[in-house]
């Protein structure tokens, strides 16, 4: 039987956020059995705590955001998490000193080799991961598509994303989530968009931190990044990055196949919606 874990020591991570554009840094402190991911505000009074669980994401515009009832936010959350849920950390408080996480190099490959260099202690509780039973579906008003089946193997995800940009174009990733393919394919796929997307984002004051060192940026059929991409898939496989992230605000380790169709953000916090409105979709194993 798995026991849980948490981080043995705390360590500390500091950057820009991509949104806002300001400085935090991130300490991470050792966690109870059955806390679960919690990020604190360490900046304001009282130094709140917000669960990383689906019913309190308040935003998916861009990035996953919590907030809780005071309005008080953790913005720009999905990368850590995915590092968090691959790495098999299930406990760990964050400590935040600003309203978003550092974005760092765009990926998560920064925040995966510093929790593996953070030794993990196993606790008296036994894990409990949630095992998918029946299919659900979300889909937008676009035929955008998202589902979850059965599988009792772990997490396989396959993406499938489509472009008019040559450079993306049409791209699927399909597999199991192994600490090995996470580490070699996925952790090291940087956030990306187009040119005139960067504009836009920039005029309403948002992405007040994007530059080149932090995502990947198109521009026609040319990759504006010195060095281009990091992988011949990375645009796919980060979209895959980010629904692990967003799977983990389930509050468990998923055993399920997820099948993907140029969705986001938004749509993974629908299907978890979904996945617990009814509790014959899953069992707690």
């Amino acid at each position: 039987m798995a026991l849980q874990t948490t981080i043995e020591t705390p360590f500390e991570i500091e950057g820009i956020g991509l949104h806002s554009g300001q400085k935090s840094k991130l300490t991470f402190k050792p966690a109870a059995a059955n806390k679960g991911i919690v990020f604190k505000r360490a900046d304001l009074p009282g130094a709140p705590e917000i669960p990383a669980l689906w019913s309190n994401v308040v935003d998916t515009r861009n990035c996953t955001c919590l907030g809780d009832t005071d309005h008080n936010v953790v913005s720009t959350i999905e990368h850590l998490m995915a590092a968090l849920y691959v790495r098999g950390v299930d406990n760990v408080v964050a400590e935040v000193t600003g309203p978003e996480l550092p974005v760092l190099d765009g990926s998560a490959e920064v925040w995966y080799e510093a929790l593996k260099k953070a030794p993990l202690k196993e606790l008296s509780a036994p894990r409990c991961c949630l095992k998918v039973k029946k299919e659900i579906s979300f889909s937008d008003d676009k035929g955008n598509r998202v589902t979850l089946r059965p599988h009792d193997a772990g997490l396989k995800i396959r993406f499938e994303i489509e472009f008019p940009s040559k450079i993306v174009g049409h791209q699927v990733f399909d597999g199991e989530i192994t600490p090995e393919l996470f580490a070699a394919e996925i952790a090291p796929c940087r956030t990306f968009c187009e040119k005139y997307q960067v504009d836009y984002l920039q005029s309403v004051g948002l992405i007040k931190g994007g530059s080149l060192e932090n995502a990947v940026v198109l521009d026609g059929e040319n990759v504006l990044n010195p060095g281009g991409l990091r992988h011949p898939h990375e645009c796919v496989n980060h979209k895959v990055l980010d629904a692990v992230g967003d799977l983990y605000t389930s509050g468990y380790r998923i055993l399920g196949a997820l099948n993907a169709s140029k969705t986001g953000h938004y749509h993974n916090n629908q299907l978890l919606k979904l996945l617990f409105s009814d509790q014959s979709n899953y069992e707690l194993v």
